[in-house]
C-alpha cells in the first residue's frame, strides 16, 4: 500500500503577523515580505514531489498557494474548508497579551471555536484527507493554529515544543499508512530554498 503523502504549509507573513495580532479567520493579506517568502517556498518546493495543491479560502493561504502554483507548475489551488484558521472571535486583531489579559480564559472567547472544536474539526481533515486522497501526495496551505493542533495531535503532544513558534512558510510533512498518521518531517522553519540565487 502507498502512502499518503500531507504538505502542511504555513501562509506567508501578514501584517498582523508582525504585530503578534490574532487572525483568525480575519481576512488579513500578505505583505510583502509574505509574498516573498512564498516565491521562496516555490523553489524550495519540486512539482514532481505533488499530485494536489488544496489551500484555505482565506486570502493569505489563497495567494500564498497562487504564487507557489504559478512559479512551480503544480496543479490549480483547490479550496478545502477544513484548513481555515481557528476562529478566535472577538478577540480578533488583539495582540497576544491582550487577548490573554481580556480573556483570562482563552478557550472561551464569544464567537471562538474552542480548542476541543478545533481538534474535531482537525480528525475530520485528516479523515477526509486519508479517504479521499489515499495513495497521493497532497500539499495543503493552511494557518499557524490549527497546524499547531495537528502537530500536537499526531505527535501525542511531542509537537510543537514549549516555546516553538512555527514560521511563516514553514512546512512539515505527514503521512498515513496502514498503522494511522505520523510526523515524517517536522520543520518549523521557513523553507530553504533550492535555489539560493531567487529575492
Amino acid at each position: 500500500m502507498t502512502e499518503t503523502v500531507i504538505g502542511l504549509l504555513r501562509h506567508g507573513q501578514t501584517d498582523w503577523n508582525i504585530d503578534f495580532r490574532l487572525q483568525g479567520v480575519t481576512d488579513v493579506p500578505l505583505n510583502e515580505t509574505g509574498m516573498r517568502q512564498a516565491r521562496l517556498a516555490a523553489t524550495a518546493i519540486r512539482s514532481e514531489d505533488w499530485d494536489y495543491v488544496l489551500t484555505s479560502p482565506l486570502s493569505r493561504a489563497k495567494e500564498t498557494a497562487r504564487i507557489i502554483v504559478e512559479l512551480s507548475g503544480l496543479p490549480e489551488p483547490q479550496i478545502e474548508h477544513l484548513l481555515l484558521e481557528r476562529s478566535f472571535g472577538e478577540a480578533e486583531g488583539l495582540k497576544h497579551e491582550e487577548w490573554r489579559a481580556n480573556y483570562p480564559d482563552t478557550n472561551n472567547v464569544p464567537g471562538a471555536e474552542t480548542l476541543e472544536t478545533l481538534e474535531e474539526r482537525a480528525w475530520r481533515l485528516l479523515d477526509h484527507l486519508a479517504a479521499n486522497y489515499a495513495g497521493r501526495r497532497v500539499l495543503t496551505v493552511s494557518h499557524g493554529a490549527l497546524i499547531r493542533k495537528l502537530l500536537g495531535m499526531v505527535s501525542q503532544g511531542e509537537f510543537p515544543r514549549d516555546g516553538e513558534r512555527l514560521s511563516n512558510a514553514s512546512m512539515s510533512i505527514f503521512t498515513h499508512g496502514p498503522d494511522g498518521w505520523r510526523i515524517a518531517d517536522y520543520s518549523p522553519g521557513e523553507l530553504v530554498p533550492l535555489d539560493t540565487t531567487v529575492i
